[in-house]
């Protein structure tokens, strides 16, 4: 036991810092005094300012003193620097004791900011990254829920479709074997754009090939492959494009188009959807408009997120099976490129813009 008292000050940061100062202190003040002391009796000796015998009780005495000043000195210093050094130190002692509780699974709550010196720069990250953990977590199980409630439909309509095949309850048609495969495409599409999305959350800058883009022809060749789908359902474009050329990842700009071009079009309730792109500063701003239902504010906020169905049920019924993550991975490539995601709303017109930075590295 005795032992591991004296070790106390390998285990807090505190007394190591105090003893440190007081080993500095004591070294100073002993030789300063023992120089005051010998100083003081060369003068003495060599003046013979005394005699002998004065002169040795002047040097007991000056060391008597200067024995008293130093052990009065490193007590007063050391319970000033103890007083200072625990202040200094709590925070980190409520780092600590939050770090614990995250390591055991419960989120702590936000540390008060006391100062503005390192350990409270310190402190305002670790809030910032608790609350990111915390959301993160919190998007994960919402993920999970909306994963198995998305696939919990369609599988089993396939099951029971399929089991009243095989025992016959039921003869196929070709209506029937079309709404199965609705079904399954529905699903494909799904486990595909979570992965899509998977791999875009694990993709660096450094693994992104960039090139030079005209932007304007690269727009209009991706509208091309939605000739057949808008002539179906009777949609016009309206595209007005600024001719520019850009430097981005071709890849993550073709699915972010698609996506974008494919939402306006499934969720248009009018005739005409609307494209422009034009230089706005050091971006270039590409917009996709459309007629649709009307959303509020607080719906507008969470367009972006995964899964978000403004109206899951209506959708369903009307035969627009949508997963929710085309306009999350819009949200996420356009991160990935620097730019930034946009929804604004006129009542039942909204307005899909993105912006992509023209050079390499602006952002």
């Amino acid at each position: 036991m005795p032992i591991k008292k004296l070790n106390i000050w390998k285990q807090y940061i505190a007394w190591k810092l105090i003893w440190v100062n007081v080993l500095v202190m004591l070294v100073v003040i002993w030789l300063v005094g023992v120089s005051v002391k010998d100083f003081a009796c060369v003068l003495v000796a060599k003046y013979q300012l005394v005699g002998d015998v004065k002169n040795d009780f002047f040097g007991r005495t000056m060391q008597f003193y200067l024995i008293r000043a130093s052990v009065l000195a490193i007590v007063v210093a050391a319970i000033i620097h103890f007083i200072f050094i625990k202040k200094i130190l709590s925070p980190l002692k409520r780092l600590t004791e939050s770090t614990r509780q995250l390591m055991e699974g419960s989120y702590p709550e936000p540390i008060q900011v006391t100062a503005e010196d390192e350990i409270g720069e310190l402190t305002k990250r670790f809030n910032a990254m608790t609350l990111t953990l915390q959301r993160t977590e919190q998007n994960r199980k919402v993920m999970l829920s909306n994963v198995s409630h998305d696939l919990r439909t369609p599988l089993s309509n396939l099951n029971g479709y399929l089991e009243a095949l095989s025992s016959g309850v039921i003869e196929g048609d070709r209506e029937l074997y079309l709404s199965l495969l609705e079904e399954s495409q529905h699903i494909t599409r799904l486990v595909e754009q979570l992965h899509q999305l998977s791999l875009w959350e694990d993709r660096g800058a450094d693994s992104m090939v960039f090139s030079r883009i005209p932007i304007d022809e690269f727009i209009t060749r991706s509208l091309q492959s939605f000739q057949l789908e808008l002539e179906r359902k009777g949609i016009t474009l309206e595209v007005s494009l600024e001719p520019h050329v850009i430097v981005s990842n071709e890849d993550g700009l073709r699915q972010v188009l698609t996506n974008l071009i494919q939402n306006a079009i499934t969720y248009n309730s009018g005739h005409i959807v609307w494209i422009s792109g034009v230089v706005a500063g050091e971006d270039y701003r590409i917009t996709v408009c459309n007629l649709g239902e009307a959303l509020s504010e607080e719906l507008q906020e969470l367009v972006f997120e995964r899964f978000f169905q403004a109206d899951g049920s209506r959708q369903r019924r009307e035969g627009m099976k949508g997963s929710g993550l085309g306009l999350a991975i819009v949200k996420e490539i356009v991160g990935k490129l620097g730019g930034q995601v946009e929804l604004t709303s006129d009542k039942d017109k909204h307005s899909f813009s993105i912006t992509v930075p023209l050079k390499l590295g602006k952002n």
